[in-house]
C-alpha cells in the first residue's frame, strides 16, 4: 500500500514530487526512457497516446495538446506502427535528436538533486535501480523530496497503488461501466468489447481493471446508460472540444448502448448545459492562479485551497486537472 501524506487540512495528497513537473517535462522523461525503434514494423504500447497518458499521470484528454506543442517545436516525431493487441496501426511518438538532448538535460538535472533517504541526504541518481524508468523513480518522492520505498502515486498502467487524482476520473468511469455490465450477473461479449475499448483508450493495467471489476460487482449499483454516456461527454468536453480519439470512443459507446444520433445530440446538449467548468470552478481557478504566481503552493495556501474546494464543491479530479494545466502555463 502506498504511504499516506497529509497537509494541515488532513486531506489525502498523492501528487508527490511528480506533481511539481509539468506534463511536458514528464512526457520528455518518459519518451527519453522509451525509445521508438528506428525502422521497425512494431512499437510498444508505451509510445501510444494511451501509454503516454498512463505513464505521465494525466487524463488522455490533455495529452494531444502537449504532444502537438512538442512536435511543432521540433522535439517530437510521429509515425503509425503496429502495436501488440491493437487491431489497426496506431499513432506512436518518439523524440527527435533535439528532443532527446532536451530530455537528457532535464533528467540529469533532476537526478542530481539531493533527497532524503532513510534519514540521510543522498543524490537521487544514487537511488536509481538498473534500467529503472525516471518517472518510476520520481514516483517515490514526496513534495519534501523525501524518498519512500513504496510509490507515492502510481499510474493507471500499474496494477496497484493509488492513481493520481487526474487518473481517478478514468477509474470512476470504468467502475460505472462495470457496474452496468454486472447488473445481470454476467458480462456479455458485447459488453466485454465495449469495456476493452475504453480500457485501451485509458491505457489501464489489466490487474487494475480486474480489481475495479470486482469492486463494481460487489457494489452492484448500476447507473443508467444515459448517465454513463453523459458523464463521458462531460469529461470529453472539459476543454470545450472533442478530439478525434474521443469521437471514435464515444461512437463505440453510443452504438453499444443503442443510442441513435438524436439521443447523442440531446445528451451532448445536456453536457454543454452542465459543464464540468462552472462559475465556482472559475472562482477556484482564479485563486489557484494567485497561489501559483511564484510557482509554489505553500502549506498555508494549500490549506486555504482545500477549504475553498469544500466550500465550492470542487472535486479532487477537477483540482488535479486544473493544477496540471496551470503548472504548464506557469513554466
Amino acid at each position: 500500500m502506498s504511504p499516506q501524506f497529509y497537509g494541515q487540512s488532513g486531506r489525502h495528497v498523492v501528487d508527490g514530487y511528480l506533481g511539481s513537473l509539468t506534463t511536458e517535462e514528464r512526457m520528455l522523461l518518459h519518451l527519453f526512457d522509451h525509445i521508438l525503434p528506428s525502422g521497425a514494423w512494431e512499437a510498444p504500447p508505451t509510445l501510444t497516446q494511451a501509454g503516454i497518458s498512463a505513464a505521465v499521470h494525466v487524463q488522455r484528454k490533455h495529452v494531444p495538446r502537449t504532444l502537438k506543442r512538442l512536435e511543432q517545436r521540433g522535439d517530437l516525431h510521429t509515425e503509425k506502427r503496429h502495436v501488440p493487441g491493437a487491431k489497426q496501426r496506431r499513432q506512436v511518438y518518439g523524440l527527435t535528436p533535439n528532443g532527446r538532448e532536451l530530455a537528457k538535460g532535464l533528467r540529469d538535472k533532476i537526478l542530481g538533486k539531493t533527497v532524503t533517504h532513510a534519514g540521510n541526504e543522498i543524490l537521487l541518481g544514487e537511488l536509481r535501480k538498473g534500467g529503472q524508468a525516471t518517472l518510476d523513480l520520481l514516483s517515490h518522492l514526496d513534495e519534501q523530496m523525501q524518498y519512500h520505498e513504496n510509490p507515492v502515486v502510481s499510474p493507471v498502467s500499474n496494477p496497484e497503488g493509488i492513481a493520481s487524482l487526474d487518473a481517478q476520473a478514468g477509474e470512476h468511469l470504468i467502475r460505472r461501466l462495470f457496474a452496468r455490465a454486472w447488473e445481470d450477473g454476467k458480462i456479455t461479449k458485447d459488453e466485454q468489447y465495449l469495456l476493452t475499448e475504453v480500457v485501451d483508450f485509458l491505457g489501464m493495467h489489466p490487474e487494475r481493471v480486474r480489481r475495479l471489476s470486482d469492486e463494481a460487482r460487489k457494489e452492484q449499483k448500476a447507473p443508467p446508460p444515459e448517465e454513463i454516456y453523459l458523464d463521458m461527454l462531460r469529461q470529453a468536453m472539459v476543454d470545450g472540444e472533442l478530439v478525434d480519439d474521443e469521437i471514435a470512443l464515444l461512437e463505440t459507446v453510443r452504438v453499444a448502448y443503442g443510442f441513435d444520433r438524436l439521443k447523442h445530440d440531446k445528451l451532448l446538449e445536456d453536457a454543454k448545459k452542465s459543464p464540468l467548468v462552472s462559475e465556482r470552478y472559475i472562482t477556484y481557478k482564479s485563486s489557484m492562479k494567485t497561489a501559483l504566481n511564484d510557482g509554489v503552493i505553500t502549506s498555508d495556501e494549500d490549506a486555504m485551497l482545500v477549504t475553498l474546494r469544500e466550500t465550492l464543491g470542487i472535486s479532487d479530479e477537477q483540482h488535479a486537472s486544473l493544477l496540471a494545466e496551470l503548472r504548464d502555463m506557469v513554466k
